[in-house]
């Protein structure tokens, strides 16, 4: 008889899963399976199906593949109900990745076991980064989620399944990592001859996302009242860039500029030099008025990051992310308040901003403690 994690019995047929529980039963010679959160809810989804069963209530598209249904998925149902860019995205990691390892498996044969295998097969054949494995997972649960929804399965099995441990790259540990004044000077310093320093100066002043900062043009600056109105975001799906809406309602905000960043960005206008000026020309872009890779941002973080580690060895390793990350550290080290904070991050939710509060916080506490020391 199996057993929880706790060491007591479980009833027959049931077995842990992670979190969850799985229930098996044959009926007919055919295996069933069904999931749940706890035992109760577990054992009332068996009772439901072999009811179903029994009663010739339970109808299944019999033959139907997992891939018939996640093209179905995705391009009867996700294209209309995510943005674009979303859409995208899944669509490729969907063909690249997930579609090779489910080639006829039927979706009713979708097990916690099957799900798990896939991610084991994606993750041995194709070393996808922490951050791609779990978006794996995201595409999974959502389809199986939707298949559930309009009773094709009777659970979602890919609640349960867990994905295996896959190690965080250097660049996905270091996507929290702010510089501190020092570094974040010395990048300058280092990157006062590089082609994107104004790109720089701007990220580290607004806070702006990079695909914010790419999708950038002239008209959304307001001179006059010296505001920048971030209005959408620039992505590379398949080698094309696409624009799409900032990543939530409040990301779509009016960011105050300094004098110091709006003569920046005039400066950049004139950049490159163009014979003929278009409104609509992305701010930061190539010599040939293209949109900036974020590859070749991150290649230029990185050769800059070298050149700053030859003057002091801890410099750490960055991404564009990092910038954002440092503008909010040094907004509460000058007491900025969480509200105003929120709101030129574009953070949807406090808790968010919060957050990074509570990582700069205990640095900024030991500092005025140092203060008040020297009172005495």
């Amino acid at each position: 008889m199996a057993v929880d994690n706790r060491g007591r019995k479980l009833p027959t047929g049931i077995r842990q899963r992670g979190k969850g529980f799985e229930g098996r039963f044959m009926y007919k010679g055919t295996p069933h399976s069904v999931q749940g959160a706890t035992v109760t809810e577990t054992q009332k989804a068996m009772t439901d199906l072999k009811y179903e069963l029994e009663h010739g209530i339970y109808v299944k598209r019999q033959n139907m593949l997992l891939t018939e249904w996640m093209e179905e998925w995705l391009e009867g149902y996700l294209k209309d109900h995510k943005k674009l860019g979303t859409y995208q995205t899944y669509r490729s990691l969907y063909d690249s990745a997930i579609k090779p390892e489910i080639a006829l498996l039927k979706i009713q044969d979708v097990t916690v076991d099957t799900v798990e295998q896939i991610y084991k097969r994606i993750k041995k054949k194709r070393k996808y980064s922490a951050s791609s494995m779990e978006l794996i997972a995201v595409i999974m649960k959502g389809s199986l989620r939707r298949a559930k929804k309009v009773q094709l399965i009777a659970n979602n099995p890919a609640e349960l399944a867990e994905l295996p441990r896959v190690p965080k790259s250097e660049a996905e540990e270091s996507k929290a990592i702010a510089m501190t004044k020092a570094q974040q000077d010395l990048f300058m310093e280092c990157a006062k001859d590089s082609y994107l320093y104004n790109l720089f100066y701007v990220l580290l002043r607004t806070g702006l996302r990079i695909g914010e900062a790419q999708a950038l043009k002239y008209t959304d600056i307001d001179r006059k009242n010296k505001k920048l109105y971030v209005r959408r975001t620039l992505k590379r799906i398949k080698g094309e860039f696409v624009e799409d809406t900032p990543k939530s309602k409040t990301s779509i905000r009016e960011i105050p500029l300094t004098d110091s960043v709006i003569k920046i960005l005039d400066t950049q206008r004139r950049f490159w030099g163009f014979k003929v000026e278009r409104i609509d020309r992305y701010l930061f872009c190539d010599m040939e008025g293209k949109p900036l890779w974020k590859g070749t941002i991150s290649a230029e973080i990185k050769r800059i990051a070298e050149q700053a580690r030859k003057k002091d060895s801890e410099f750490p390793e960055i991404t564009p992310h990092s910038f954002r990350h440092t503008f909010a550290t040094r907004a509460i080290e000058a007491g900025m308040p969480p509200q105003v904070l929120k709101t030129i991050l574009g953070h949807s939710s406090y808790a968010m901003t919060m957050d990074l509060y509570a990582h700069v916080l205990p640095d900024v506490k030991k500092g005025e403690m140092e203060k008040i020391e020297q009172a005495f």
